[in-house]
């Protein structure tokens, strides 16, 4: 009898019982993710939900994980798990409400919506003058997994002609207007309106946005990053802002987080900073959505059948 712990956030009876019905005759406990500890996972033979990796160290018994989130980062590194544990993840769970903030964000920006607001709070009656559109933009999503496709059709549906920028070569999807390579970014960045980076944390992708490929972008660029903070570093976003290099960002991830209280980036008039908000439970059908992937995958483990969202450790990419 496997036992099983479920660490998510308080669940509803109904989402209980659809976890439960995935692993008939398992010992199975449920757990807040909030309030797990080291006690909680000895003897656990498959974990569903983001435990803190620092927990995961010394649990032999561990088989599989299914962790809650689109990524798994955290959970690739050396020491973590140990050899032959199976990872896999809620990718595409999160599609919906990541593409949804991230384009409200493209809009808020492109429309001086966040200095309007500004002038709100400040009792002002002010006409910023120019905004600028997506109906006839070019706009590049960086990263095209679940959620940068989501967002390319919403982005496509109000006029932007999207350019994609994937890692592994495939077939062109609708939703965008051309594809290409990472290592083409520096032939297409130049051409955007637009660029919104779903980008997930690796070796690879680590300060990719670096000084120069700011300084190649338009300066009326608008840049959006809802992938990994690891992407760009603090002090580069900063000065491509501060000179002009681009015109704004809308930034939900950052390189250490919560960003610190003194980081010069929060008085950044053209910068939007929400607190890593977009892929977490707010919506409640995210949550719905990575209990179906849970249950689909606990019941494939146990069964013998084919899982979803397989981790390679190599890349930290879904196999």
């Amino acid at each position: 009898m496997k036992r099983v712990l479920v660490a998510l956030p308080t669940l509803n009876e109904n989402q209980k019982e659809k976890l439960r019905s995935a692993c008939p005759g398992c010992e199975i406990s449920f757990i807040n993710e909030k309030e797990i500890t080291p006690s909680n996972i000895d003897g656990v033979e498959i974990i569903i939900g983001s435990v803190p990796p620092a927990m995961l160290h010394s649990p032999e018994s561990l088989e599989f994980l299914q962790v809650g989130s689109s990524g798994a980062d955290a959970y690739v590194r050396e020491g973590v798990l140990k050899p032959g544990t199976v990872l896999t993840t809620c990718t595409g769970a999160y599609s919906q409400t990541v593409a949804e903030q991230a384009i409200t964000a493209t809009m808020m920006m492109l429309k001086k919506m966040h200095l309007y607001r500004d002038a709100q709070n400040r009792h002002e009656w002010t006409d910023l003058g120019t905004v600028g559109s997506l109906d006839g933009a070019v706009v590049l999503v960086m990263g095209l997994g679940e959620i940068g496709k989501y967002y390319s059709r919403l982005a496509k549906a109000l006029g932007a002609y999207v350019i994609g920028v994937k890692r592994r070569a495939s077939d062109k999807p609708d939703c965008v207007d051309e594809m290409y390579l990472t290592d083409e970014f520096d032939e297409v960045c130049p051409r955007a309106d637009v660029i919104v980076s779903f980008l997930p944390g690796s070796a690879a992708t680590t300060h990719f946005y670096t000084a120069e490929r700011f300084r190649a972008m338009k300066s009326s660029c608008v840049f959006v990053n809802y992938g990994r903070g690891v992407a760009v570093a603090a002090d580069v976003l900063e000065e491509a802002l501060r000179n002009g290099e681009i015109a704004a960002a809308a930034v939900d991830v950052f390189e250490t987080e919560p960003l610190p209280a003194d980081s010069p980036l929060w008085d950044l008039e053209n910068l939007v900073i929400t607190p890593h908000s977009s892929g977490f439970y707010h919506l409640p059908a995210t949550l719905e959505r990575v209990v179906d992937i849970c249950a689909k995958n606990l019941s494939a483990y146990l069964n013998g059948g084919e899982l979803m969202n397989v981790v390679d450790f190599k890349t930290g990419y879904k196999k």
